[in-house]
């Protein structure tokens, strides 16, 4: 007998909603039943797919999961209607506009016992899943810092929140996952040039709790676009670079330096550097292949909710640092877990 295609709804057919349903209705395992978006399919992004214009309507669809590609500021109520409906649900990051209505979100998939994730599809750009296994396999040594660069033009789909929330939340979420360890302190300045109230350009300075430190540039506000990846660590520097899937290794010098003045910066000198050869699959396909698999129970490695809601959290601490033109600490997540036991107790 055939395995049955697991039924997937998608709402919103924004920018990411249509290349999700692109991603669906040619997924194997998976048949896209149905869209929810208000303003219709005037393009035919839904590929064939039912369309609706409640989330109700999409529902009664009967799906086995969904993905959510609305607003953020909807986030939240999309999600917990799924929840409510034993529905699993992919959601597309951030996880919420707030921390609060993310740990919301985590509390009612958690009671409901769904498969739920974040969409932070730089966890599975080629570049950095590669980048990553080297970490793990200890070919940097120590690691000293994590850089990023993420910027481009001001992309005029985005309204509901600014480009820390929406942008430096890659960064956060890709940082802490390459070191597999989380935000100790931040310390932000961030501004806005685009006459709205959301900020539109950030730079953020901070320290991991093993004491690697980071570096975030993030804007809206450059025609130059640039996804830029350095870690720096005691053998040499991997750079990513996400636009092109790229991954390089710059190795610290291998011979004794003879020019005095160079000498004294042991391993600062330069030595070979590497390009590597890395399969290039489509990251928000391979996003999508691992939370099909999650949702029939197979092995994965999806973006959890927790992961999700963490990365809100260091972003308000960002913000709130911006704000208040000060270094903030962060609360741990042992910490953080305990103060919620005690509160229930």
């Amino acid at each position: 007998m055939s395995k049955q295609n697991l039924r997937a709804g998608l709402v919103g057919l924004g920018a990411m909603g249509r290349n999700h349903a692109r991603v669906l209705a040619s997924l194997d395992g998976v048949e896209l039943v149905g869209v929810m978006d208000p303003a219709g399919d005037a393009t035919g992004a839904a590929r064939g797919a039912q369309v609706v214009a409640t989330l109700p309507e999409l529902l009664a669809l009967g799906l086995d999961y969904a993905v959510v590609a609305c607003p953020t500021v909807l986030h939240e109520e999309a999600g917990l209607a799924l929840a409510e409906a034993g529905v699993c649900a992919l959601i597309e990051k951030p996880l919420a506009h707030t921390a609060a209505a993310a740990r919301r979100l985590v509390d009612a998939f958690d009671r409901a016992g769904l498969v739920a994730g974040v969409g932070h599809i730089e966890r599975f750009n080629p570049a950095l899943q590669s980048l990553r296994s080297r970490l793990e396999a200890g070919e940097l040594g120590e690691m000293y810092q994590v850089v990023t660069r993420r910027q481009g033009p001001f992309p005029q789909r985005i309204a509901d929140v600014g480009v820390i929330k929406d942008l430096a939340t890659h960064d956060i979420d890709l940082t802490s996952w390459m070191a597999g360890c989380p935000y100790a302190s931040v310390s932000a300045r961030a501004v806005s040039k685009s006459g709205r109230r959301h900020e539109d350009m950030v730079a953020v300075v901070g320290e991991l709790a093993d004491g690697t430190m980071v570096s975030h540039l993030v804007n809206w506000l450059s025609p130059l676009k640039e996804r830029f990846t350095a870690v720096t660590g005691e053998r040499g520097c991997f750079v990513a670079d996400t636009l092109t899937a790229d991954l390089t290794f710059h190795a610290n010098g291998a011979f004794a330096t003879e020019w005095e003045a160079l000498s004294a910066f042991r391993g600062a000198a330069e030595g070979d550097m590497v390009r590597f050869a890395i399969p290039k699959r489509e990251p928000l396909l391979v996003e999508h292949e691992r939370f099909r698999d999650a949702v029939e129970g197979k092995a994965n490695d999806i973006v959890t909710l927790v992961q999700g809601l963490r990365t809100v959290e260091v972003a308000e601490v960002v913000l709130d640092s911006a704000r208040r033109k000060t270094s903030l600490p962060l609360q741990s997540p042992h910490a953080r877990n305990l103060a919620a036991l005690t509160q229930r107790s």
